[in-house]
C-alpha cells in the first residue's frame, strides 16, 4: 500500500516537473519572440545598434531560429560586417535549407563583398526555384554580378528575363540602361534610362547615367542638363554634386 501511494507521488511530481519545464521553455521561447519583433521593427528604421542588442538577447534563449539568423545576418550587414553576416545567414540556411530569403540575403553579402561568382551561384539557385514568388529579384542580381565582371551581354540577358517577369521593376530597367552605355548602344540606354527617369524623377544618380548616354549620342546640350539635374537633386558637396560638376567639367573641355 505505501510503495503504491509512494508510486503515485513520484510519477505525480515528474508530471508536475515535465509541464513546469514545458511551461517555462514556452515562457522562454514567447519572449525570445517578442524581443525579434522588437529587433525587426527597429530594422524597418535601420537602427541596426538597437535590433542588434534585442536579436543577441534572444538568441541567448534561442539559438535555433532560423528566422531570428536571418535577421541577424541583415542587421550585421546593415553594420557593414560582412563576415558576421555569413556566419548567421549560413546558419539560418543550415537549420533550414529551403529558407529561400536567407539564401537571397546571403548572395545580397557576397555582392557587397564583390565576390561576384559566389553571389552568382546563389542567385542562378534561387532564379530556377519555381515555388519562389519573386524570381525578378535574383534575375537582376544576376544582371548585377555579370554587369560588374564586364559580361554585359550575360548582363543584358538576365536583366531582360527579369524584365519580362517584371516590367516595371525600376532596378533592372536601370541596370539595363547602364547595360547598354557599356555595350556602346547609347540610343537604347537612353530609352531604358528615360523609362526610369519617369518614373523616379527626383533620382540624382539617374542623371549621371543619362549624362553619360547623351554624350556618348553626341546629344552634348542634353548631357550638360543632365548634369546640371543631378547637381540641383544632391546635396551640396556630396560625392554626386562632385561627379556631376566633374562630369560637365569634362564634356566642355571636350566639346
Amino acid at each position: 500500500m505505501i510503495k503504491k501511494r509512494y508510486y503515485r507521488l513520484l510519477v505525480a511530481g515528474f508530471i508536475f516537473l515535465t509541464l513546469s519545464c514545458a511551461s517555462n521553455s514556452a515562457m522562454k521561447k514567447e519572449k525570445a519572440e517578442a524581443g525579434r519583433n522588437i529587433g525587426e521593427a527597429y530594422l524597418r528604421q535601420r537602427q541596426y545598434t538597437a535590433a542588434l542588442k534585442e536579436f543577441l538577447k534572444a538568441e541567448a534563449i534561442v539559438p535555433d531560429d532560423y528566422y531570428l539568423q536571418n535577421d541577424l545576418g541583415i542587421c550585421y550587414m546593415g553594420k557593414n560586417r560582412l563576415d558576421m553576416a555569413i556566419k548567421h545567414l549560413e546558419k539560418a540556411i543550415k537549420l533550414k535549407h529551403d529558407y529561400i530569403p536567407a539564401r537571397n540575403n546571403l548572395g545580397t553579402v557576397y555582392l557587397a563583398k564583390k565576390d561576384w561568382d559566389r553571389a552568382i551561384a546563389i542567385f542562378k539557385d534561387i532564379s530556377q526555384d519555381l515555388l519562389y514568388a519573386t524570381p525578378h529579384y535574383p534575375l537582376t542580381n544576376l544582371g548585377f554580378a555579370y554587369y560588374n565582371k564586364r559580361q554585359y551581354q550575360l548582363a543584358r540577358q538576365y536583366y531582360l528575363k527579369a524584365l519580362e517577369l517584371k516590367p516595371e521593376f525600376m532596378l533592372a530597367r536601370r541596370g539595363l540602361g547602364k547595360t547598354y552605355i557599356a555595350l556602346n548602344k547609347p540610343f537604347k540606354a537612353i530609352e531604358e534610362l528615360k523609362a526610369v527617369q519617369k518614373k523616379n524623377p527626383k533620382f540624382g544618380d539617374l542623371y549621371l547615367d543619362l549624362a553619360e548616354a547623351y554624350e556618348m549620342a553626341g546629344e552634348i546640350d542634353k548631357a550638360l542638363d543632365a548634369c546640371d539635374q543631378a547637381v540641383a537633386l544632391s546635396r551640396p558637396n556630396s560625392p554626386l554634386a562632385f561627379k556631376a560638376k566633374e562630369k560637365a567639367r569634362h564634356i566642355r573641355a571636350i566639346y
